[in-house]
């Protein structure tokens, strides 16, 4: 018996209440379409700077912060840069809103909650 287990990479999300109520209501399985002016979706590759936003910038401009992680597949993130948005530990990948259903049919699991600020 073989098993072919795909390989995931652990992607972390900052996101309002707003946001979060939209992934609750999709069963914690995925990110809600972007509006027009979100032209891109951008996941991060760090707890520590998923926490920076979450904390500093979702709370001043929504009241909460949440951080969140997730599991996305391997080969379907290999199609994109990982993009530095500043120190050298501020990465994040930048998917584009239109790739945004298929990004969510690659999330393996469900979408947690791991770190709440207000």
């Amino acid at each position: 018996m073989t098993s072919t287990r795909q390989e995931t990479v652990t992607l972390w999300r900052p996101t309002g209440p707003e946001e979060l109520a939209l992934v609750e209501s999709s069963g914690w399985r995925e990110w809600p379409p972007r509006l027009p002016e979100q032209p891109i979706f951008y996941p991060v590759l760090s707890l520590e700077y998923a926490t920076m936003i979450a904390r500093d910038w979702n709370v001043k401009t929504s009241g909460a912060g949440f951080v969140t992680r997730f599991q996305v597949r391997k080969d379907f993130l290999d199609r994109y840069e990982v993009h530095q948005a500043g120190g050298k530990s501020i990465l994040e990948y930048w998917i584009p809103a239109e790739d945004l259903s298929e990004f969510n049919s690659n999330i393996v699991g469900t979408i947690q909650v791991v770190a709440e600020f207000r």
